[in-house]
């Protein structure tokens, strides 16, 4: 083979045209991630970046938009009984499933209902 694939340098994810105030607070605000800024390009086409270690995560908009309920990126959380309270402080509801074994992990759908899975492995 004369190439490999290395790692993953963002995940994007969908979201509904002006959703960035709302992204901002859920993602930054809610979840901790750092938010980066947009190369000057891709700045008119709507949406924010936020980075965690070295992964990004990306909110596109797109019209008409339609959230991802079954596809979705998997968050390796450190403390995650930590962020289910923080969660739970802050209303969002999630959905324990304990079907991988060796991990505790829930699913989360984010507000523009884009589904959202974190774990935790033992």
């Amino acid at each position: 083979m004369t190439f490999a694939i290395k790692k993953i340098d963002h995940v994007q994810l969908a979201g509904p045209q002006g959703c960035e105030e709302t992204a901002r607070e859920f993602f930054s605000g809610l979840l901790g991630l750092t938010e980066v800024e947009k190369p000057e390009e891709l700045k008119k086409r709507g949406g924010v970046w936020f980075e965690f270690g070295t992964f990004q995560l990306h909110i596109g908009i797109e019209d008409p938009f339609s959230p991802a309920k079954k596809a979705h990126p998997a968050l390796i959380v450190e403390n995650i009984e930590g962020l289910k309270k923080q969660l739970q402080e802050h209303e969002i509801g999630f959905t324990e499933d304990d079907n991988l074994p060796g991990a505790r992990r829930i699913h989360v759908f984010d507000p523009f209902g884009n589904r959202l899975e974190f774990l935790e492995w033992d």
